[in-house]
């Protein structure tokens, strides 16, 4: 794993207030694999190209035979679904790794897919990365 992977874990794991290397990427591998269905394929390409290969794997490795984007999708929604692929029960403590994934990945990518990736999510969830 490079320098740039292994201070991206280690972000996520102390803004996400995370106990282990092992939590900060089980949470990773959950909010890209819910991020990846919220974007629209080409900002999704984007995406995975510009992230290190196994974040980029992630972010593309959920696969829908049938899949419509919510558009609408609220936090508490988005959320929900990352704590449920995290396998955490508690989708309010979710906000915390979230945001900590979302800050790590924007330490990644350059200024254009920051704004191709927030311009694809639903407004709530724009929010989130925006704060991130």
């Amino acid at each position: 794993m490079n320098d740039n992977v292994n201070n991206y874990y280690h972000t996520v794991q102390t803004m996400g207030s995370l106990r282990t290397p092992d939590h900060a990427r089980r949470w990773s591998t959950a909010v890209l694999k819910t991020l990846g269905v919220n974007l629209d394929r080409k900002t999704k390409k984007k995406l995975a190209k510009a992230l290190p290969e196994d974040l980029g794997h992630d972010l593309k490795r959920l696969f829908w035979l049938v899949h419509f984007r919510n558009k609408n999708m609220s936090k508490q929604e988005f959320q929900f679904e990352v704590s449920k692929r995290s396998g955490n029960s508690d989708w309010q403590f979710a906000k915390t790794p979230i945001q900590a994934v979302f800050h790590g990945v924007k330490e990644l990518i350059d200024n254009e897919t920051n704004q191709a990736v927030a311009q694809s999510l639903a407004p709530d969830v724009r929010e989130l990365w925006q704060q991130a």
